[in-house]
């Protein structure tokens, strides 16, 4: 065991967590985070996304070193204007079904508006290819990060 100083959605954690403990388990049970969502363990369909740093990033392969001293925002911190427009967008295109994987799903679009405003479809194609939706909301879901991109424009 070691502690770990996490600035988790603008505010500052001690954990005692093994360094190798993905930050998914750290987020989840040690901070009672659980919006971010364990779906394969393997980064694969991106439930677990999260900014660390400002980047999408899957937190259950990222260990709680790697995170450590890092800003980390969850889905239950997102904030901003991207972060709103694919909120009112998701929620206009009626995004979810079962709604497992949207806490992945709104992390990546938004990590992806923030660095492309203006995606086309093989953007978005792109910025979403490690997303998945069991429910095959991806034509809702294109069509919403579309919206949040014209709205974000003005």
């Amino acid at each position: 065991m070691a502690k770990f100083t996490l600035n988790v959605n603008g505010k500052t954690h001690q954990v005692d967590a093994e360094p190798d403990t993905p930050l998914l388990w750290v987020l989840r049970d040690n901070l009672k985070m659980t919006g971010t969502k364990f779906g394969c363990g393997i980064a694969q369909c991106g439930a677990c996304t999260v900014h660390v740093d400002g980047e999408a990033t899957r937190s259950c392969v990222t260990p709680v070193e790697v995170a450590a001293d890092s800003d980390i925002v969850t889905i239950e911190g997102i904030t901003g204007a991207e972060a709103k427009a694919i909120q009112e967008a998701w929620v206009k295109h009626d995004v979810p079904q079962c709604g497992y994987c949207q806490s992945g799903q709104v992390m990546s679009a938004v990590a992806l508006l923030r660095e492309t405003p203006q995606p086309g479809d093989a953007e978005i194609d792109d910025g979403m290819s490690g997303n998945i939706c069991r429910c095959a909301t991806y034509v809702r879901i294109r069509q919403a990060i579309k919206t949040a991109a014209q709205t974000l424009k003005g």
